[in-house]
């Protein structure tokens, strides 16, 4: 196989393995607004985990580049945020204010989804082995991120099918970043802090202001503190051992 095309592969198996999070939710036939608020708390921690892991994996490749990048990151959120507030946004059935949501959902996913694809690319600059174990590592890392977008998306209607869809949709930077990454790693590399923070900040503001204060009118608080409090050591340790 041309290495290109090998960089491409392995770059769309880990976009393909975030629509395997939407898995557990086949077995959900309805969800009652306690349902959504406990999804959202899930969907919560595991963000807020996976920034953990963004934000220690950033911090090695340069301090202040990662700052830079997470304020960056909750700048953009904001500005999308006032984008969508001026449109009447619709998300198939959703009304306006959960179709903005699910929306800033995908957007948020899709910006992270950059830095994994650049990360994939300069990885096959240390050879096949190197590439190989990064590329699984964050195959099996975003499964829990395609569960937490599904937990927002199935609540609201959205078919399993189409919460797949849609969590692969999010990774499809991966392979489109991981064939430039491959080619220009010598200037990618500086790039990368600065991606990885990014995406960090613009997940953390998003659990804070979208997820959880919705979770909290759902629910009992204790409830939802106590399953972002589980999703996210589960979320940590899962990268620490992985």
């Amino acid at each position: 196989m041309h290495p290109l095309a090998l960089v491409f592969a392995y770059g769309l198996l880990t976009a393909m393995a975030t629509g395997l999070g939407a898995i557990p939710f086949a077995f959900v036939r309805t969800v009652s607004p306690k349902g959504v608020a406990y999804a959202n708390a899930v969907a919560s921690g595991l963000m807020l985990g996976a920034c953990f892991g963004l934000l220690v994996e950033g911090t090695e490749s340069g301090t202040w580049p990662t700052i830079i990048g997470a304020n960056l990151g909750i700048l953009f959120i904001l500005a999308t945020q006032q984008i969508l507030l001026r449109f009447n946004v619709s998300f198939g059935s959703l009304g306006s204010v959960a179709a903005r949501r699910t929306l800033l959902m995908i957007v948020v996913m899709t910006v992270h989804s950059f830095a994994e694809g650049v990360a994939v690319g300069a990885s096959f600059g240390g050879g096949m082995t190197l590439a190989t174990l990064i590329t699984v590592a964050i195959a099996v890392h975003n499964i829990p991120e395609g569960l937490a977008i599904s937990a927002v998306l199935r609540p609201r209607g959205v078919s399993v099918i189409g919460c797949a869809g849609w969590s692969v949709f999010s990774s499809l930077p991966q392979p489109l970043m991981a064939v430039p990454a491959y080619l220009f790693v010598d200037a990618f590399a500086p790039a990368l802090p600065y991606g990885i923070g990014f995406a960090a900040g613009a997940m953390v503001l998003m659990v804070f202001v979208e997820l959880l204060p919705e979770a909290y009118g759902q629910a009992s608080r204790r409830t939802v503190a106590l399953l972002v409090s589980v999703s996210l050591a589960a979320m940590i340790l899962f990268q620490r051992f992985l």
